[in-house]
């Protein structure tokens, strides 16, 4: 029955917990037994059963506990699988998201080498845009995890692709997360080629995607800054935030904190 195997997968989790604290007592009880019905349940016929694999399988990834081998040799062959060309439409869709989510979690090696390929193609989906709005609005992350080389020689030309493409809706991504790209390349590459994509966008013809992108227009402008200097950064929940000068501080160490929080522009509009 689809609910037993669902009920069972909410279980994996606490119990790799507790197999994790009575690691000498059980040292390839997770390795043998629950893995395998992780990777397995994320290819369940049942939507609902692979849903519960597939949450199962980002807690134990949050919670570091699955080995980096099990990771690149279990866990992202099943999902190249599943996002390949040829795949059941529902299968890539839930396969791309994955892919997407997982990406902070892992290292830059694994993420570089096995699922970068598939993300990029993925972005040039034709067939299905429910895949290139994923990618695109996840943008942002992939670039974080990959870091500044390998987005602008990989990257930056698909987010080019997806900033023109004709489904509106993938364009407002697109704007949505131009500061989480921006801030991930070089000032040249901001300055030769992200400003006039972004000017593009600012002018587009759907009045939606303007809105998002005059949003991200300050965030946008904010990676232009010296962080040295105007005291910009963005925190590991992707807003951007001021900290306030040493002088600001001083001068007001019996005030509430002045410190300002912009919402980044990966936060979708409204």
């Amino acid at each position: 029955e689809p609910t037993v195997r669902t009920e069972l997968m909410e279980q994996i989790p606490p119990i790799a917990i507790f197999l994790q604290e009575s690691r000498p007592n059980f040292p390839t009880a997770f390795f043998e037994y629950l893995m395998p019905i992780v990777v397995r349940y994320l290819t369940d016929v049942n939507n609902q059963v692979r849903k519960a694999g597939q949450e199962a399988l980002l807690i134990l990834l949050e919670q570091d506990l699955i080995a980096q081998s099990d990771i690149e040799n279990k866990v992202c062959p099943i999902l190249l699988d599943l996002s390949a060309p040829d795949s059941d439409d529902e299968y890539k869709v839930e396969a791309v998201n994955i892919i997407c989510k997982m990406a902070s979690m892992l290292s830059r090696t694994t993420v570089e080498h096995m699922l970068l390929p598939r993300f990029c193609e993925l972005c040039s989906d034709g067939k299905l845009f429910q895949v290139r709005k994923i990618c695109a609005a996840n943008f942002g992350d992939i670039c974080n995890a990959v870091g500044q080389e390998a987005t602008e020689r990989l990257l930056i030309p698909k987010f080019f692709e997806l900033c023109s493409d004709s489904v509106w809706g993938m364009r407002k991504a697109c704007a949505e997360c131009f500061m989480a790209v921006s801030y991930t390349t070089s000032p040249e590459v901001r300055r030769s080629k992200l400003s006039p994509l972004f000017i593009s966008l600012i002018s587009d013809t759907c009045r939606w995607v303007r809105q998002a992108a005059f949003q991200s227009l300050g965030p946008f402008i904010s990676t232009f800054a010296n962080p040295s200097s105007a005291g910009l950064y963005v925190r590991e929940d992707g807003t951007l935030s001021i900290r306030p000068s040493m002088q600001d501080v001083n001068s007001n160490s019996c005030q509430p904190s002045n410190n300002i929080t912009l919402t980044s522009s990966s936060t979708n509009a409204t």
